[in-house]
């Protein structure tokens, strides 16, 4: 089956403007998710799993971050990459927590688009510097 070069790069756009709105502080990826989107966080973590829906995810994992923080976590995008329904975003991603030290994290998150909606995404991240964080910082 030929690739929908097009199709390929109009799903990257859609994410490159959600990481655009997010530097911006406008917006951002999560205004993505389909209501029934699955996010899997991979490694050993505190919240490493698959949670089932956007609410469970913003719920039990978006809120309580961002609760740890002091000003909001800021992306600088290094590449996306698309094939077929997939974008796959590779950044930085930077923030000062409660407590006054810096949060610095790599991730990689590979994200399955119907549409211009997330439906599924897969996350890569140094785990021990995030539960560094989600153990020492009490959320607001």
């Amino acid at each position: 089956m030929a690739r929908d070069l097009a199709a390929e790069d109009a799903r990257k756009q859609t994410v490159a403007r959600a990481f655009d709105d997010w530097a911006a502080g406008t917006g951002g990826p999560f205004a993505l998710l389909a209501d029934d989107a699955r996010w899997t966080i991979v490694g050993n973590s505190p919240v490493s799993r698959t949670y089932e829906s956007r609410q469970e995810f913003l719920d039990v994992f978006i809120d309580p971050f961002n609760a740890r923080m002091s000003a909001p976590l800021v992306p600088v995008v290094r590449g996306l990459y698309a094939d077929g329904d997939w974008v796959i975003a590779l950044f930085d991603a930077a923030a000062t927590a409660r407590d006054g030290r810096p949060y610095r994290n790599t991730y990689t998150w590979y994200l399955r688009l119907h549409g211009e909606a997330i439906v599924e995404a897969v996350a890569f991240f140094d785990t021990l510097e995030f539960t560094d964080l989600w153990e020492r910082v009490v959320p607001a």
